[in-house]
C-alpha cells in the first residue's frame, strides 16, 4: 500500500471521529439534564410530567424551545408604554373585587400585548409565545398559563362559584409576577426614571368612580388582595 493512501486513509478516519465528536457534544450541549433543568426550573418538572415521566423527551422539548427562541432579542418600552400597561393592570386589580372573570380575562389579554410589545411573538399565537417566554421568563410563566386557561374555561365548569373565585384569584396573583418581569426597565435605561409608581406598584384606579376616602393612603406592591378589600354584598 502506498505512503499517499496511507495518509488518506488516515485523514479520512480523523475528519470521522472529529464530526463524532462534534455531533456528540451537539447532543449533549443545549439537551443535556442538568443545563436544562437549570435554565427551566419549574418549567422542566412541567416538561417531564406532561411527557409522563420521560425526561429524554422532555428536555427535547426543551432544548427545541432554546433553539427556536433563544436567540430573541427584546425591544425595551417607551416610558409611555410602561404606564398605559401599568394602568391597565391597575384597573384590572381593581376590577376583581366586583367582575373577578372578567378582570382575569383582561389579565390574559395585556400579558398577550405586552409580550409582543416586548419583542415575543404575537399573543395570536398563545403557544408560540408562551414556549418563547418560558425560555427567558422561566420562573414566571406558569402565571400567564393558569390566567389563559382560565379566561378560556366556561364560567359554569367551575366547581362551586367560591372555588373558582379561589382559582382566579390565585392564577391573578400569579401572573403579576410575569407581568413585573416584562414590565420593568431594562438595565441600560434603568435610570430613566418615571413619573408616578415604580414598575409592579399598584396604580390609583381609572378616575371614573368618586374617589374613596383612602385614596391617599400610601400604596405599596403588597397593599391589594384581591377580592378582599372590602366585604361583598350579601
Amino acid at each position: 500500500m502506498s505512503t499517499g493512501v496511507i495518509i488518506a486513509l488516515i485523514v479520512i478516519v480523523a475528519v470521522v471521529l472529529v464530526v463524532a465528536a462534534v455531533l456528540a457534544l451537539r447532543a449533549r450541549g443545549p439537551q443535556h439534564g442538568g443545563s436544562l433543568k437549570r435554565r427551566f426550573g419549574p418549567e422542566y418538572d412541567l416538561a417531564v410530567a406532561r411527557h409522563d415521566g420521560d425526561t429524554k423527551a422532555a428536555e427535547r422539548e426543551l432544548a427545541e424551545r432554546v433553539r427556536r427562541h433563544g436567540s430573541l432579542h427584546t425591544r425595551p418600552l417607551e416610558p409611555a408604554e410602561r404606564e398605559r400597561f401599568e394602568a391597565r393592570w391597575a384597573a384590572a386589580q381593581e376590577r376583581f373585587v366586583d367582575c373577578p372573570r372578567e378582570a382575569v380575562g383582561e389579565a390574559d389579554r395585556l400579558l398577550a400585548e405586552l409580550a409582543a410589545a416586548r419583542g415575543f411573538p404575537d399573543g395570536g399565537q398563545y403557544e408560540e409565545q408562551l414556549m418563547a417566554l418560558s425560555v427567558h421568563h422561566a420562573h414566571h410563566v406558569e402565571g400567564y398559563r393558569r390566567v389563559h386557561r382560565v379566561t378560556h374555561t366556561r364560567a359554569d365548569d367551575a366547581q362551586g362559584g367560591g372555588a373558582g373565585t379561589e382559582e382566579m384569584r390565585a392564577s391573578m396573583v400569579e401572573a403579576r409576577a410575569l407581568f413585573e418581569a416584562l414590565v420593568r426597565p431594562d438595565r441600560h435605561d434603568a435610570g430613566r426614571r418615571r413619573t408616578g409608581t415604580e414598575a409592579g406598584e399598584p396604580l390609583p384606579a381609572a378616575p371614573a368612580a368618586p374617589a374613596a376616602p383612602a385614596a391617599h393612603a400610601p400604596r405599596t406592591t403588597h397593599a391589594w388582595s384581591l377580592g378582599k378589600r372590602r366585604p361583598k354584598e350579601s
